[in-house]
């Protein structure tokens, strides 16, 4: 008989695997299924159906060798398979629930004891339906509402970092510029006592402003009207301090040219990239992108871990301010149509037959 060659480290023997079995795991779903030879079904390990004695359960890697052997599919896995896809939905609706209420972020453990599952099964199944862990979850709720209480001019830093649930200001300070891109107090004030260097230039694909932070490039904006892109810099940043770009700035500027006029060149500049725990995530798999190729919008959610979430990694390359150097442009859609781009779709399909050398 054909049995089971592990495929997973977590269900590497039969003991994790009968484990499994009687949670009901529905993330061993995929690295197995058994087979109940007293009825002569095989299941899914998150298959609802009443528990077989062990004695008569054998694991088989796939459906394929449970079939060769014998065996034929349970009816009930498509009733199973919907159950179980609204109990983790509900689950994790509730788990992101209790940490966006909390008053402080609480811990892998808590989260896993309020809603009645150990530690190690409630992280698996966040990931698996969300992409994030509990803790980057949570990290990302902290910030959002720290940016939220910041927004409210007469608040002051120090009850923005309580209000957001940081226990102490060392240790918020100690992520600040992670979670904001600048001090928190420029952040309040709308990037007041910042330091922004910009300059626009002119490539073959129109007018560019190249705009840097202390931290690195903060802007590539592309688009018809200078004065715009300059508006656009404004907005996002209307209390800093906007400096045009000296002569050593301008030779920073033409790399960036350089790098949309040649992509086999590279641009090896640093980044200020800014944004939500998922829209970084989404951004780092849009940098592994090489040039000369592209990745669909559902492709990204898989390479992130988050295979529902192909409207979200859509929203995030829209968000995306770092034009070129920050790839969006290398994503399409499922059929290879060029869709959406910020900074228009000519421009989108030139830099992409650009890359690929037509």
């Amino acid at each position: 008989m054909n049995q089971l060659k592990p495929s997973s480290a977590s269900f590497g023997t039969d003991e994790q695997r009968w484990a499994a079995v009687q949670a009901r795991d529905p993330a061993a779903d995929g690295h197995f299924v058994y087979a109940v030879r007293t009825t002569g079904v095989y299941c899914r390990p998150s298959a609802s159906s009443r528990r077989p004695k062990r004695e008569n359960v054998v694991f088989f890697a796939n459906a394929q060798q449970a079939e060769a052997a014998g065996f034929r599919p349970s009816q009930r896995p498509s009733r199973d398979q919907t159950r179980a896809r609204e109990q983790r939905a509900a689950l994790v609706a509730k788990a992101c629930r209790l940490m966006d209420s909390a008053p402080t972020p609480p811990t892998l453990d808590e989260l896993a004891a309020q809603l009645g599952l150990s530690a190690f099964h409630f992280h698996r199944v966040f990931k698996a339906e969300t992409g994030l862990t509990p803790k980057a979850y949570a990290s990302a709720t902290r910030a959002h509402k720290l940016r939220e209480e910041l927004g409210q001019g007469d608040t002051s830093v120090t009850d923005a970092i309580y209000g957001a649930g940081f226990n102490s200001n060392s240790r918020f300070y100690a992520t600040s510029e992670q979670l904001l891109g600048m001090h928190p107090r420029a952040y309040r004030d709308g990037g007041v006592g910042s330091t922004i260097r910009f300059a626009v230039g002119e490539c073959s694909l129109g007018p560019i402003l190249v705009a840097q932070s202390q931290r690195g490039i903060c802007a590539i904006l592309l688009g018809q009207d200078p004065d715009a892109l300059v508006t656009d810099l404004q907005d996002r940043f209307p209390k800093a301090q906007l400096i045009g770009g000296d002569r050593p700035f301008e030779v920073l500027v033409a790399q960036v040219v350089g790098f949309i006029e040649a992509p086999s060149l590279g641009l090896n500049l640093p980044l200020d990239v800014r944004g939500t725990a998922f829209q970084q995530r989404v951004w780092q798999a849009l940098r592994e992108i090489p040039p000369g190729t592209t990745a669909s919008y559902s492709e990204i959610a898989e390479r992130i871990g988050a295979p529902k979430a192909v409207r979200a990694v859509a929203q995030a390359c829209a968000a995306n301010h770092i034009a070129v150097a920050i790839p969006c442009h290398r994503v399409v859609r499922r059929d290879g149509d060029i869709s959406g781009y910020r900074w228009g779709v000519e421009r989108k399909r030139e830099l992409l037959e650009r890359e690929s050398g037509n």
